[in-house]
């Protein structure tokens, strides 16, 4: 369904850049929390020096004093009330938000005077695989490596990061279960603004963006506003992940099809634990993604709806990554091994019987069997 556009919507200009933070208010990006503890992820964690490494730029320079190689030895502690570091993270970007936006406007009309005449830029949703830089497609390096500004998810891999060009902008996006860094309004109207400004914008989403990445919610937006979208595809996390364990999707004789679920759902949405029921098809791969919170309801379910309980099953955390780690189990234990194992998001979950085709699988039984033994 297209959303409506209105002035309401609107937050850049006319509210959003122009917002007045109260100065009172703001605090050093220390006390937003340099964490190192985070810093072996390969993704962008919400909190951890190597985001306002990249990002420093956008925080003005008063603020800019405690962000250091010193501040890498160690963290400040955050306070509870996640919206209030929200709003004080965005009220210290928005004075170099606003520069950089007029920068690029000046530069646009300079060129011959005739700023209708050059239009506005473009927007490429950016697929990034799911985590290792060697999955990228040669076309997405290609925009990454020429963008003026990059507004980046958290499930954007470091090693990806570290492709972009000198000049380019980074900017953080990502959510979090109970802290988003920006709403999805945001986020529309940023890439509408700089988009307007003539700058060739890149929204970079982990996996590929129209696969649970709202990337359809953005250029049904964009496009509604004149402004063209170019979609470059990424290897999303089911097939990167499930090949780099030797899981076919789909396999003649053992699974004829292939089906992705989300484990959780847009607020308001129908919950994705009741399509269990059509869901429960031993000749089907099913995929969920972010469902470490429901899968002992979804797994209980399923194994209602008909599905046989030792239905071989894999979870894969921080899949195609060097920190990846695997749990293999049936699904009936599976979320049992998982809370053993302590696997944290971004976690992967496949199940079904080609699961069992995996030389992993067959490891993950010598070793069920040498514990037995021993």
């Amino acid at each position: 369904m297209a959303l409506p556009y209105n002035h309401h919507y609107k937050l850049s200009l006319s509210s959003l850049f122009s917002r007045k933070p109260i100065s009172s208010r703001l605090q050093p990006i220390c006390c937003l929390q340099c964490n190192s503890s985070v810093s072996s992820s390969p993704f962008t964690e919400k909190h951890s020096f190597q985001r306002y490494q990249r990002d420093r730029w956008v925080y003005d320079n008063n603020q800019r004093l405690s962000l250091n190689n010193n501040d890498h030895a160690g963290s400040c502690s955050i306070p509870p009330d996640t919206h209030s570091i929200r709003l004080n993270d965005i009220a210290l970007q928005l004075p170099e938000l606003r520069k950089l936006l007029q920068v690029l406007k000046h530069k646009r009309e300079s060129c011959g005077g005739q700023v209708s005449r050059n239009g506005p830029g473009n927007v490429f949703l950016v697929g990034t695989g799911p985590g290792d830089p060697d999955l990228l497609t040669l076309k997405a390096v290609r925009v990454i490596q020429n963008a003026d500004l990059l507004l980046y998810d958290r499930l954007v891999s470091n090693a990806v990061l570290d492709l972009v060009g000198p000049d380019a902008r980074l900017l953080y996006v990502g959510k979090t279960a109970g802290y988003h860094s920006r709403t999805q309004e945001e986020i529309h109207e940023l890439l509408l603004s700089f988009a307007e400004a003539g700058a060739t914008v890149v929204r970079l989403k982990g996996g590929d963006p129209l696969v649970f990445g709202r990337g359809g919610e953005e250029m049904d937006f964009l496009q509604q506003q004149g402004i063209q979208v170019k979609v470059i595809p990424g290897i999303t996390a089911a097939s990167g992940i499930a090949a780099e364990l030797g899981i076919p999707l789909t396999h003649r004789g053992v699974a004829n099809s292939v089906r992705f679920l989300t484990g959780h759902s847009r607020k308001g949405g129908t919950d994705p634990l009741f399509v269990a029921e059509n869901a429960a098809d031993p000749d089907s791969t099913l995929v969920v993604y972010m469902g470490l919170s429901t899968l002992p309801s979804l797994a209980l379910k399923l194994m209602h709806h008909g599905l046989p309980p030792d239905t071989p099953a894999a979870a894969v955390e921080r899949g195609t990554t060097p920190q990846q780690r695997m749990v293999f189990a049936e699904v009936k234990d599976l979320a049992d091994k998982i809370k053993m194992a302590e696997l944290v998001s971004p976690t992967l979950i496949i199940i079904g019987k080609v699961v069992a085709l995996s030389p992993f699988w067959r490891q993950s039984l010598k070793e069920e069997s040498c514990l037995v033994e021993a």
